[in-house]
């Protein structure tokens, strides 16, 4: 025998499933990955609950279409759009990315864009307007677009990330060639190659064939990339991870490892060269996607199970962190110093530097800096442009622990 719960909804099943089938559109549309199964979910979990309780609704509808922490922010937004709830407002001020003490900033900037993208009608079919082309120069220069240049990944509307994905995927990363041990053969030099003089000098008839020569070859040194995929630097890491996709595949010696609580080698999921189906293999590996950091614990098992293996011949590291250590950066300056004897240059990425006021106030931070020789932002296009300029230029040896702008 049925239940009231079943009875009441049973009354309002028509128009109920076409709101829960719009309601499954939209974050859908705000990127949500909720394809036609979950409808079919959706509205079980809702028939078996009812429609009495307006909290057993919610949860029943986050537990079947929500299956990431990193979503149910927009889950929850967009459940107070759409089913208009009475403090939308107060909701739609909530701010998305974590606070950092000591910064002031306006929860207005904050705002899904995705989401308010999501709840606009569809646009009209452009006919008559002429399309637009990006186009990307060997200055890392952009001539469409280019209000993206300095526009934060996090304030990105969809169609934005996505042009933002695809301009990264073009980008090349410029590394200052080194000698190596190898040598080729030159027109001139202080270095004679004996063998192939002789060899001929065979046959000469008595006479004195010129002498050949050999010069040591230059290649770009490997680069290590070591990205934090803690929450707090969730919606940042999948964008880099575009840029660093574009890397692996576009030169050979190229390493990528994530960390949060554990460290994960994903260079041979990034290997593909399609990005989605290299991104879909680099969730499945990772496990610790969005939870804790631990940045001390992961730099140590770095330098005693891979740096003898990957920082070989000049390596350049690109370090991909907030800085925001769980364990208040115990252990975190020793392995940071060890890190940096180790290869030729340690470069930090942190995209908290787009703050005017950022002070190095964490205990992980003030442990990193007095280690790393480049200390960058990393919030939009403009900050890999700086980082591809900085790269071109002698390190400098040492950021020490003050304020930087």
């Amino acid at each position: 025998m049925a239940g009231p719960a079943s009875l009441e909804t049973a009354r309002h099943r028509p128009r109920l499933a076409d709101n829960v089938l719009h309601f499954v559109r939209l974050l859908r549309v705000a990127g949500l990955p909720v394809g036609p199964a979950k409808v079919i979910d959706a509205l079980a979990a809702v028939e078996a609950v009812g429609v009495s309780q307006r909290t057993d609704f919610r949860e029943a509808l986050a537990a079947v279409l929500v299956s990431r922490r990193e979503h149910l922010a927009i889950f929850e937004q967009a459940f107070d759009v759409f089913w208009r709830n009475p403090r939308l407002l107060e909701k739609m001020m909530a701010e998305l990315l974590p606070k950092v003490q000591g910064l002031a900033t306006d929860p207005r900037d904050e705002l899904p864009a995705r989401l308010a993208q999501a709840l606009l009608p569809p646009p009209p079919a452009p006919s008559d307007r002429a399309p637009q082309e990006t186009d990307l120069d060997a200055a890392f220069t952009f001539s469409a677009h280019e209000v993206l240049q300095t526009k934060d990944f996090a304030t990105m509307s969809r169609d934005e990330l996505a042009t933002v994905r695809a301009i990264m995927r073009r980008l090349e990363l410029p590394l200052p060639e080194r000698r190596v041990r190898r040598t080729q053969p030159a027109a001139r030099g202080h270095r004679v190659d004996l063998r192939a003089s002789l060899r001929r000098s065979i046959g000469a008839a008595g006479t004195l064939a010129p002498l050949r020569f050999r010069e040591r070859r230059r290649r770009p040194p490997p680069l290590v990339v070591l990205c934090d995929i803690s929450g707090s630097m969730d919606r940042y890491a999948r964008m880099l991870l575009h840029f660093v996709h574009a890397l692996a595949n576009d030169r050979h010696r190229v390493q990528v490892l994530t960390f949060g609580t554990r460290l994960t080698n994903i260079t041979r999921q990034l290997r593909h060269r399609d990005v989605d189906v290299a991104l879909a293999r680099v969730s499945d590996a990772v496990e610790d996607w969005a939870g804790g950091t631990r940045i001390g614990r992961c730099l140590a098992e770095f330098n005693r199970r891979w740096s003898r293996r990957l920082l070989g011949q000049n390596a350049v590291v690109l370090l991909i962190s907030d800085g925001l250590d769980a364990d208040a950066g115990d252990g975190l300056a020793f392995e940071a110093d060890r890190l940096a004897k180790s290869c030729a240059r340690l470069v930090w990425l942190n995209p908290l530097l787009r703050y005017a006021g950022f002070e190095a106030r964490p205990a992980g931070i003030r442990a990193l800096l007095p280690h790393v020789d480049d200390f960058l932002p990393v919030h939009n296009l403009e900050s890999l442009q700086d980082l591809a300029n900085a790269l071109t230029r002698p390190k400098a040896r040492a950021v020490t622990a003050t304020t930087r702008h």
